[in-house]
């Protein structure tokens, strides 16, 4: 191996994939100088394969310079050059390393630094290990549901999946603008506002008491409008009124806003994320001058009354200005997007909505990159992107719907959750042992935890069926199984006895077996993990990574005593490691961790 030595763990001492493209990036630049703009193509090591991490550019390499004035005789012998000209680093147990078949590079980590590597995990905390993307300030605008509407199951996904992605970039210190774009302003208003004149001639008085169910207020307002000729025509009149700055109208139109976002906090408690309202009523006042910039930059045609934008790829136009003078989404949209571009300075813009919107989001984004607000590359800064999701489904594999085929509303089923997480927990006799708060906490974390997990753990892209009696499951991928591993962490730490703290001080960790090396090596691709989670927006990346983790726990422990052992210190630090980063991982997802089940 080179005698050139480099020390990259300074730089991003978590990410080991990070680390090993720097050293053979240094490997490269020293085997095919010529060729500087070929990028280290590092990968985790298939599990048959002889490594924890492949190198791969051998075969690339190759059909680089092949027939040209070359001292390779093909893939393999390039692969040994590159192994050969990796520099020493202390994170490399160089004598272990191996080339295969057509010149894959197996790379061996050393195991002595990979302990070396955990304990001081231990000592400076697990933010060392936080990855560090290009962007210093993300806006993820998700939940977003309409005012005067309750929140459903269908407000779930974009909820827990907007909020995880926001808490993965926070925890890799990027400065996040989390955005609820509400329905606050649209036609809907009208009626709503002249069902309440109707009800509460005095809307200084109207409670949310009064009002009563959000939903049945919507639904009877929207009877009257559909059913009553002279009520229409009022509503009609009212919305105009609403928009023109009437201030009787604005006060009412305020009222059920406030209304609204009284019942969407309870909701946003219960589910531990937090939220800033930038509504669609928001950017109103902003709408004329950027349609403005975007007819001064010639982007704005007249077709069938309405004002539009062509794109090319598209059959259909992007109506800007409707025939009638009116603004929609589209106005709302790119207005919201100048502003969060040029007022916020947002370096990427992600979008939570479903797959049903996905043909809005492609066409208002090639409209702002005609207009030269976003530059031509969709992975360049600013960078925005569309977090598509597929439908929570029921049993039948349709929209999730009550028996009384209305929508499920979503503090229902957050009860429902709680409801029966606290049964099986009594099942099991936990009501004689804890406190009645402790039995409330753990159901809530419980049942709030498994709801949420259910929804990450698969591919956002896909939908999948809501089925309380899977997610609450013990047994397999879920977050019960899942806090429950964690809850036997701690309770192994606890029977010890033993100060950790102390222990992280005193106490050499050692992975002298191959369960301890394999759980520590899992642990070491946690920041790598996060980063991939971050950069794809998938966050079911980190679901699995969280139960592959609570596998590789389980196999070590069900061979290795802890407590008792001669091996007692290291092991209750690898536990403590195991049980951080599982921590780690609830926080990120939005799960509360538990400690005693």
């Amino acid at each position: 191996v080179s005698a050139a030595t480099m020390e990259v763990n300074q730089e991003c001492p978590g990410n080991l994939k990070r680390q090993l493209e720097k050293l053979f990036d240094a490997s490269l630049r020293s085997t095919v100088p010529d060729n500087t703009r070929v990028k280290p193509v590092v990968t985790t090591s298939p599990l048959d394969r002889s490594g924890d991490y492949q190198c791969n550019n051998a075969m690339g390499l190759w059909s680089m310079i092949k027939g040209k004035d070359s001292q390779f005789k093909g893939p393999p012998a390039l692969g040994e050059a590159l192994l050969n000209n990796l520099p020493t680093s202390e994170m490399v147990d160089s004598i272990s390393c191996s080339v295969t078949g057509p010149g894959f590079v197996n790379v061996v980590l050393s195991t002595k630094w990979m302990a070396k590597s955990i304990a001081n995990m231990l000592i400076e905390g697990i933010d060392t290990w936080a990855p560090t993307p290009p962007v210093k300030r993300a806006l993820v605008d998700f939940s977003s549901p309409n005012i005067a509407k309750e929140m459903h199951v269908g407000h779930l996904r974009p909820t827990v999946l907007g909020d995880t992605l926001a808490r993965m970039l926070e925890f890799s210190k990027v400065e996040v603008l989390r955005r609820n774009h509400v329905g606050d302003w649209g036609t809907q208003f009208g009626m709503l506002i002249e069902y309440l004149f109707e009800k509460f001639p005095d809307t200084d008085s109207v409670t949310e008491t009064a009002i009563g169910d959000l939903q049945s207020f919507y639904r009877k307002s929207k009877s009257k409008f559909d059913d009553d000729p002279d009520f229409k025509e009022k509503a009609q009149k009212a919305v105009v009124r609403l928009q023109g700055g009437d201030p009787i109208y604005r006060k009412a139109w305020a009222k059920i806003c406030e209304i609204s976002r009284t019942e969407f906090s309870k909701v946003y408690q219960r589910l531990q994320v937090e939220l800033e309202e930038k509504g669609e009523s928001f950017y109103n006042p902003y709408i004329a001058n950027v349609i403005g910039e975007l007819d001064s930059k010639g982007l704005i045609e007249e077709s069938e009354g309405a004002r539009v934008i062509f794109l090319q790829g598209f059959k259909i136009p992007l109506i800007v200005v409707k025939s009638d003078g009116g603004f929609n989404y589209a106005s709302t949209d790119l207005t919201a997007l100048w502003y969060r571009l040029n007022e916020e300075k947002a370096d990427w813009i992600i979008y939570v909505t479903d797959f049903s919107q996905k043909q809005h989001f492609d066409m208002f984004f090639k409209a702002a990159r005609k207009a030269g607000w976003l530059p031509e590359s969709d992975k360049a800064y600013p960078r925005v992107d569309h977090v598509d999701f597929g439908l929570v489904n029921g049993e039948d594999r349709k929209r999730f719907r009550t028996r009384a085929s209305d929508v499920v509303r979503l503090v229902d089923l957050l009860d429902e959750a709680k409801t029966r997480s606290k049964t099986a927990l009594i099942e099991r006799g936990k009501d004689k042992e804890w406190t009645p708060e402790e039995l409330d906490q753990t159901a809530e974390a419980v049942g709030y935890g498994a709801v949420k997990y259910a929804d990450l753990k698969g591919n956002r892209t896909t939908g999948y069926t809501f089925d309380f009696d899977a997610m609450l499951s013990d047994k397999g991928n879920t977050a019960v199984y899942l806090l429950y591993a964690h809850a036997r962490i701690c309770s192994i730490i606890r029977k010890s006895g033993k100060d950790i703290d102390e222990l992280k001080k005193t106490v050499e960790l050692v992975l002298d077996h191959p369960e301890e090396r394999a759980l520590g090596l899992h642990l070491l691709r946690f920041a790598e993990t996060v980063e991939e989670a971050c950069t794809t927006l998938f966050p079911n990346v980190l679901c699995l990574y969280l139960y592959s983790l609570s596998e590789r726990f389980t196999s070590f422990y069900s061979i290795h005593q802890v407590n008792g052992s001669p091996e007692e210190a290291s092991r209750l630090l690898l536990c403590e490691a195991t049980a951080i980063v599982m921590r780690k991982c609830f926080h990120l997802l939005g799960i509360t961790p538990v400690y005693k089940m």
